[in-house]
């Protein structure tokens, strides 16, 4: 009987190792969402001078928001692939902040990325602010203001567990 639990253990244990799969996807999904970013910067780059004041801050927005995003791409693989898969192990890489980021900080963190990118997009409809409907504004805003308190929350349960 000793023999069928240890063997049960080691292969949920070694099942660890079916999340590769999803962290070699977002790297490619990351890959592809660069090749996207550089075609959205060349086509500031083609009309930069044609555009005004606010038009160009839009367009900076735009490649603030996408930069955001694939940072938030890549603290999720580094980090989930360290916490649940394997340790990095090779010496000349600099990880030594992954050991700052457990499930519950990565939560936090993740959450604080999704209310940085729903900023910037809430101040691109502001910029915009004669193209939407004043309903629309509202329910964008109030979507803004379920993920800041959802950031919030989050770290306070992140605190409050840190303390313990």
């Amino acid at each position: 009987m000793k023999s069928v639990e240890l063997l049960v253990e080691r292969l949920i244990l070694g099942s660890r190792w079916i999340l590769v799969v999803f962290y070699l996807g977002l790297a490619a999904a990351l890959a592809l969402y660069a090749a996207s970013f550089l075609k959205k910067l060349a086509g500031v780059f083609l009309v930069a001078m044609d555009l005004d004041e606010s038009q160009m801050i839009l367009a900076m927005l735009g490649l603030i928001d996408a930069a955001l995003v694939a940072s938030l791409l890549l603290m999720v693989m580094i980090s989930s692939y360290e916490n649940f898969v394997s340790r990095f192990d090779d010496a000349k890489t600099d990880l030594t902040w992954l050991g700052k980021l457990d499930a519950g900080s990565l939560k936090v963190k993740v959450a604080s990325a999704i209310v940085a990118i729903s900023s910037i997009h809430l101040l691109q409809i502001f910029l915009n602010i004669r193209e939407y409907k004043e309903s629309e504004v509202m329910w964008l805003t109030l979507m803004h203001m379920a993920f800041v308190v959802s950031a919030v929350a989050l770290g306070y349960l992140d605190r409050i567990s840190a303390k313990k």
